[in-house]
C-alpha cells in the first residue's frame, strides 16, 4: 500500500529505480560493472509534486475562497460597472492632483469620492417585504396564454420607500415598480409570458433592488426561488378511428401457437392433459374422436416511436418542431388509450410513465446535427423495444426512400411498421415501401387524416 503523504510517495518514486537497478545487478560479478544511475520519468515526478502541492494549499485556498464568498464578495458585487469606473477614475484624479499639485483634478476626485458616498446611503438598510410568484399554470402549450402574478407586502412596522422588483424571466428581466407601501400593504402585479416556441422558460427568482439616481451602486435581495414554465409542443387529438389499425383486445397475431387465446387458429386431436373446455365437441362427434382448438398467440398493442432529432434531416426549424409535435400527439393518444409505449431518440429513451412526464421530455428536447442518423436509430429499435408491435418512424423530409428502407429492415417481421415523413407544404398521402407504410404529412392538422389513410 503506498504512503498517504505525497512527500513520501515523491521518496519512493525515488527509491524504486535504485532497487530495480540493485536487482538487475545482484547476480552478476562481471568486472568493471557498475550500477546504472536512477532514471526518473519527469511526468511522474512533475504528477507527485503537483499532488502534494495541492494537499498542502488545497485546505487554505478552500477556506479563503469560503471567506470571498461570504464576506468579500457580496460587498463589491453592489458596485455596478459604472461605479468601479467613478471609483477608478477617483484615485487616477486624486493620484495625479497630489502628483503635479493640479487643484481641478483633486477637486473632480472629492466629487467622485462624494457620490459614492452619496449612493451609499440610497442602498443602505433592510427592506421587508412578503412576496408570492404566482403562475396560473406552470405547463402550457405552445401559443397559450402563460399568467402569472407577483404579491408583494410590507412586512415591517414602518412604510417603505419606492422601489424595483426585478423577474428574470428565461433571458429577458421584467421590472416591476413599487410605491410607497404602508405597513401591511400589499402591492399585485399581472405579467404575461410570450409562449410562442416550444421551451423550458426558468422564471424568478424575484428579487428587490435598491439603487442609487445614477446607478452606481445596485443592492439586490431574492425572495422567492426560481420556477419552470413548461411550453410544450402543440399537439392534436386523435379520435379512435385515426388509430383504428393498431388492435387492443384481439392484439397482434404472431406465429406461436396456443391452447388458449382469443384468435382462433385451427383444430388438433386430443391430448392428454389438454383443457377439456376447448374441445369441439361438433367435430368430435363427426369424427368420432376427441378434437381441441388451438389458438394464435395475441399481444396488446405496444407503440413504439422513433423520433430523429438530427437537424441535418428536416428542412427547417418549423419542419422539426412539427415532427415533435407529431410524436408527441401520437404518444399522448397512446397514453389516453391506455396501450404501452417507448418513445426514443438519438439522445435516449424518453419517460412514458404519464401524459404530463411525456410532454416534458418533448419540451427538453434540443436538435441538434449528428452523426447518427434516422437509419442508425431505426437499428437500435429492436433492442431497447423487443416487444413492440407498432412502430412509427418519425422523419423529416431530408431522410430519402432508400433510408426508410433500410429503417424498415431493422424491424422484426410480423411488427406493423410505419414512417410519417414531415414535409411542410405537402399534401397528404400515403406510398409503401415493401413492408413499410410511408406517410407524407403537410401540416399537423392532417395527422388524423393520413393515420386514417394508413387504417385503410
Amino acid at each position: 500500500m503506498s504512503p498517504s503523504n505525497p512527500l513520501k510517495r515523491a521518496a519512493e518514486l525515488f527509491k524504486r529505480p535504485v532497487a530495480a537497478a540493485r536487482n538487475r545487478t545482484a547476480g552478476l560479478k562481471l568486472p568493471g560493472l557498475q550500477a546504472l544511475p536512477p532514471k526518473l520519468h519527469p511526468a511522474a515526478v512533475w504528477g507527485e509534486a503537483s499532488a502534494a502541492a495541492g494537499e498542502l494549499v488545497g485546505p487554505t485556498l478552500g477556506k479563503a475562497r469560503q471567506l470571498w464568498l461570504r464576506h468579500v464578495w457580496p460587498v463589491l458585487s453592489v458596485v455596478s460597472i459604472l461605479g468601479w469606473a467613478v471609483i477608478a477614475a477617483a484615485v487616477l484624479l486624486w493620484v495625479t492632483g497630489r502628483l503635479w499639485g493640479w487643484q481641478e483634478a483633486t477637486s473632480a476626485s472629492i466629487v467622485a469620492f462624494v457620490l459614492v458616498l452619496c449612493a451609499v446611503a440610497f442602498i443602505v438598510g433592510r427592506s421587508s417585504y412578503g412576496v408570492v410568484l404566482d403562475l396560473a399554470r406552470s405547463r402550457v402549450a405552445v401559443g397559450d396564454d402563460a399568467v402569472g402574478s407577483i404579491a408583494v407586502t410590507n412586512t415591517a412596522t414602518r412604510p417603505l420607500l419606492p422601489a424595483s422588483v426585478e423577474l428574470p424571466v428565461g433571458a429577458a428581466t421584467a421590472i416591476f415598480h413599487l410605491p410607497r407601501m404602508k405597513p401591511g400593504q400589499t402591492h399585485e402585479d399581472l405579467f404575461t409570458i410570450p409562449t410562442a416556441r416550444r421551451a423550458v422558460i426558468v422564471v424568478g427568482p424575484v428579487r428587490s433592488v435598491r439603487a442609487d439616481p445614477l446607478h452606481l451602486l445596485r443592492r439586490r435581495v431574492l425572495w422567492t426561488g426560481p420556477q419552470d414554465l413548461y411550453v410544450h409542443p402543440r399537439t392534436v387529438a386523435l379520435a379512435g378511428s385515426a388509430s383504428g389499425f393498431i388492435r387492443d383486445l384481439e392484439g397482434m397475431p404472431t406465429t406461436e401457437l396456443s391452447s388458449a387465446d382469443v384468435s382462433f387458429h385451427a383444430l388438433r386431436d386430443y391430448v392428454p392433459g389438454d383443457d377439456r373446455r376447448h374441445i369441439h365437441w361438433k367435430t368430435t362427434a363427426r369424427t368420432n374422436k376427441l378434437m381441441v382448438r388451438q389458438f394464435e398467440e395475441t399481444r396488446r398493442a405496444h407503440i413504439a416511436i422513433s423520433l430523429s432529432i438530427n437537424t441535418d434531416e428536416y428542412e427547417s426549424e418549423a419542419e422539426f418542431e412539427t415532427a415533435i409535435s407529431v410524436a408527441a400527439s401520437i404518444g399522448r393518444q397512446a397514453i389516453v388509450e391506455q396501450r404501452e409505449l417507448d418513445v426514443i431518440t438519438q439522445g435516449g429513451p424518453l419517460r412514458c410513465e404519464t401524459g404530463r412526464t411525456l410532454l416534458d421530455d418533448f419540451t427538453r428536447i434540443e436538435g441538434t446535427p449528428l452523426r447518427k442518423t434516422a437509419v442508425d436509430l431505426a437499428r437500435t429499435l429492436p433492442d431497447i423495444v423487443p416487444n413492440a408491435s407498432v412502430v412509427f418512424f418519425i422523419v423529416g423530409s431530408h431522410v430519402t426512400a432508400t433510408q426508410l428502407r433500410s429503417a424498415a429492415a431493422s424491424v422484426p417481421p410480423g411488427v406493423r411498421s410505419l414512417a410519417i415523413r414531415v414535409q411542410l407544404g405537402s399534401a397528404a398521402s400515403r406510398a409503401a415501401i415493401a413492408d413499410l407504410t410511408v406517410l407524407t404529412l403537410g401540416e399537423l392538422d392532417d395527422l388524423g387524416l393520413v393515420l386514417r389513410k394508413a387504417a385503410a
